[in-house]
């Protein structure tokens, strides 16, 4: 269940007010600054955009996925944000993105990385994942679907 150490409630964003990529970042990396205070705020923003230039993270319909390596911090930080409207995310199929995993992994985490986007993908391939993600009013629902 590395997805539960990763992300609590105070890492859930529900109603993101962002409404593009570059909105969507600054928004989600304060909100992982004001709870983690080891992580730099320019450096991660510096790091999560030179990683999207290489290719977009809006991955998969509805779904994106900003993550970067930062060199400094251990361990991983994230944040989970959800977008009731969408948000324009120059995704893969073109469409606004409503559910954004983001991750910043310190440069020793390896294994935690690769366990950590291993059981999204996990999560994300259950068919009832993003109905019951429309459905959710809490930060304590979203943890419950993060469950395998």
């Amino acid at each position: 269940m590395v997805l539960q150490q990763i992300f609590s409630e105070k890492n859930i964003i529900l109603n993101l007010t962002s409404e593009d990529k570059d909105e969507l970042f600054e928004e989600m990396i304060q909100n992982i600054v004001d709870n983690n205070p080891a992580v730099n705020r320019a450096e991660a923003l510096d790091a999560l955009l030179d990683r999207e230039k290489k290719m977009s993270t809006g991955i998969l319909p509805q779904i994106a996925v900003p993550h970067c390596v930062l060199n400094g911090i251990n361990g991983v930080y994230g944040a989970l944000g959800i977008s009731k409207k969408g948000i324009n995310f120059d995704s893969l199929d073109g469409n606004p993105v409503n559910y954004v995993f983001m991750f910043i992994f310190g440069e020793d985490s390896s294994e935690i990385h690769l366990k950590a986007l291993k059981e999204l993908a996990e999560i994300l391939q259950n068919r009832n994942f993003l109905p019951e993600m429309a459905k959710v009013k809490s930060c304590a629902e979203v943890l419950e679907l993060l469950k395998l």
